[in-house]
Formats: C-alpha cells, sequence, structure tokens
C-alpha cells in the first residue's frame, strides 16, 4: 500500500486525479478537503494497478493508524504557500519518527509549482530543512517538483511509484 498525505489544501487530491488520467485535470479542476480517507487505483501501462491511500490532512493526528505495512509514502507540500510549509515539515517529521515507517520509501512532492515562483522551491526546503533531515533519518527521501494542473512532474511520481525514479534524488 502507498499512503498520499499532506497538509490540507496540499494538493492531494489533485494530484492522484492527474495520476490518474490527463483528461481529468484542467484549469477549473477544483476539490473540497477529503474528509477521511480515499482509495485511487492508478494504472501503468503494463496493466500494473497501484492502489493508493489519500488520508485528509484534517486527521494527521491519526496518520499513524494507516502506516502498518506502508512501503511508501507521498508526502505533498504546496510550494506556493510559505505560510504552511513550516507546519508541513512538523507533520513531516512526525512521520518520519514513526518506526513503524522506518523501511519506508518517501517522495517529498512539492506541488502546485505553476502557482509558485522558482525561488519558493528553495525556500520551502530550506523551510522544510530536508539537508539537516536526511542526515537524521533512515529513509529515502526524494523530491519531486509538480503541478497538478499542468501535469508537470507528475511523470516522475509515476516513475517513483513504478521504482524506476533513483532514490534520494532532487528533480526539477
Amino acid at each position: 500500500m502507498i499512503l498520499c498525505l499532506g497538509p490540507t489544501g496540499a494538493g492531494k487530491t489533485l494530484l492522484l486525479k492527474r495520476l490518474q488520467g490527463k483528461e481529468i485535470v484542467d484549469v477549473t479542476s477544483s476539490t473540497v478537503p477529503t474528509v477521511g480517507t480515499t482509495l485511487t487505483n492508478v494504472r501503468f501501462g503494463n496493466n500494473k494497478e497501484v492502489t493508493i491511500r489519500e488520508v485528509g490532512g484534517a486527521m494527521a493526528p491519526i496518520w499513524n493508524n494507516y502506516f502498518a505495512g506502508v512501503k511508501k509514502i507521498i508526502y505533498v507540500v504546496d510550494a506556493s504557500n510559505l505560510c504552511q510549509i513550516a507546519a508541513a515539515g512538523i507533520l513531516l517529521y512526525t512521520i518520519l519518527a514513526d518506526p513503524t515507517v522506518q523501511n519506508a520509501k518517501v517522495l517529498l512532492v512539492l506541488s502546485k509549482m505553476d502557482a509558485s515562483y522558482r525561488q519558493m522551491r528553495n525556500e520551502a526546503l530550506l523551510m522544510l530543512q530536508l539537508s539537516r533531515l536526511q542526515r537524521e533519518i533512515s529513509q529515502v527521501v526524494t523530491v519531486v517538483e509538480t503541478s497538478a494542473v499542468t501535469g508537470a512532474g507528475t511523470d516522475k511520481v509515476l516513475k517513483w511509484i513504478q521504482g524506476a525514479l533513483p532514490s534520494a534524488s532532487t528533480s526539477k
């Protein structure tokens, strides 16, 4: 099972819709905050299907109830909302400190890159203290920039899910 986590409004639902099929998302797409969990099936060209469980940001206090058996975690952060990034970092650290997911691979998705300026990526990584974090944790963290609206970077998310994107990379 793959978990998709992140603060409320980070772009998890729209990202998962984009991963399901390019025609589903456009500039008029909107979502409502996920309350509870949602299962999304993502198909690949080789007739392989992966189920991703999105757990709403409002459920952060009980995310750890979903960690059993998780091999991969997609953690989505809204890179265009610098006010939210510090809180997102605390949530990320809480996840990574949980012994249940010590062997899980983690994909840090900087979402909404179409709505942010180039420097925001660097500011987001600084605010998340990613360099320090990677020295202190056992998990492999891969960083990918995406835009669910334009589709930019979603191919890298699909490659990571399939295991084809090199671990611990920073993809632009």
